[in-house]
């Protein structure tokens, strides 16, 4: 997969495209991106994706802050286990924003060799976002762009899209996210230093600091997860929050106890990807209870991790 970013690019072979965010790259977005391919294929064209580096709501709403589902980095890492040909990152600007459909629909043409725009199901684009498929249809024959109307996906009577994903993860319901995604969902970031009290109870952490501050990170509790570092898998129970029987801080906390693990790991890079949620974060009398609670939860992560 190339990827355009320079306004000023070489000219691209013509392609099949489509448009999108595609936050997470979940599987309704590979349904669509396998349309433009097989589009492609039966015409003899490239293949190419349109999106955006930042959110087009941040640029309209400068105090929005997105609960994204991937990084831009980790976004573009997906799409390229697409195999598309072109991925397009298009600056999303007021300019850009200003412009028709027709407008937009010209410029992919001039500027992209764009011959064929694949339109998802819902998906609207230009000023107002007050046109449809069959205004498309009408500028695509003034512009020589053919339109075709993608088919739409769901799993069984659920549809599939970002918002549905990320309230899954607000809810804590990381396994069915997983579904709908295609893969587990992952935090990356850096092992930093936190307060010390899980090795002083016998479940030592390793704190993480998400890479991305506009990660949506999910709802607050115990979860089976697998940990990535230096290239090794281990199995994990992850707590996220507020720590309330130590009350050690206000701070929202992402620590994690690797099984058989003892290495030092400070300040190195680490992934976390989510299995099961195992239960809610609580407030216990005695931090005997805590630990007693721990050393269940370790052994139910255990048996669903190893």
């Amino acid at each position: 997969m190339k990827v355009i970013q320079d306004i000023n690019h070489p000219p691209l072979l013509p392609s099949v495209a489509t448009i999108g965010f595609f936050d997470g790259v979940h599987r309704g977005h590979r349904f669509l991106i396998n349309q433009v391919k097989e589009v492609a294929a039966k015409d003899g064209l490239c293949s190419s994706l349109i999106t955006f580096p930042v959110h087009p709501r941040q640029v309209m709403q400068t105090t929005y802050r997105p609960q994204l589902l991937s990084s831009p980095q980790e976004k573009l890492e997906l799409l390229e286990t697409t195999k598309v040909d072109y991925c397009i990152l298009l600056p999303f600007t007021h300019e850009l924003s200003l412009l028709s459909a027709k407008e937009f629909m010209r410029m992919l043409r001039d500027q992209f060799n764009i011959r064929t725009l694949v339109i998802g199901y819902d998906h609207r684009f230009g000023h107002n976002r007050n046109e449809g498929f069959e205004d498309y249809c009408r500028y695509g024959e003034e512009l020589d762009i053919y339109i075709v109307r993608a088919r739409a996906y769901t799993d069984g009577e659920d549809k599939i899209s970002s918002s549905v994903i990320r309230q899954l993860l607000k809810e804590g319901n990381v396994s069915r996210a997983a579904q709908f995604l295609g893969y587990n969902y992952y935090l990356d970031g850096t092992v930093v230093d936190g307060y010390k009290v899980g090795r002083k109870i016998g479940f030592p952490t390793a704190n993480l600091k998400v890479d991305c501050p506009d990660k949506l990170i999910p709802s607050e509790g115990v979860y089976a997860v697998y940990v990535y570092v230096e290239g090794r898998k281990w199995a994990g129970m992850l707590n996220i929050g507020h720590r309330p029987t130590i009350n050690n801080g206000t701070d929202l906390s992402i620590e994690v106890n690797i099984l058989n693990f003892s290495d030092n790991i400070y300040h190195k890079e680490m992934r976390m990807e989510f299995v099961k949620y195992l239960r809610p974060e609580e407030k216990y009398d005695t931090v005997e209870a805590l630990i007693a609670q721990m050393h269940k939860d370790r052994e139910e992560a255990a048996q669903i991790l190893l």
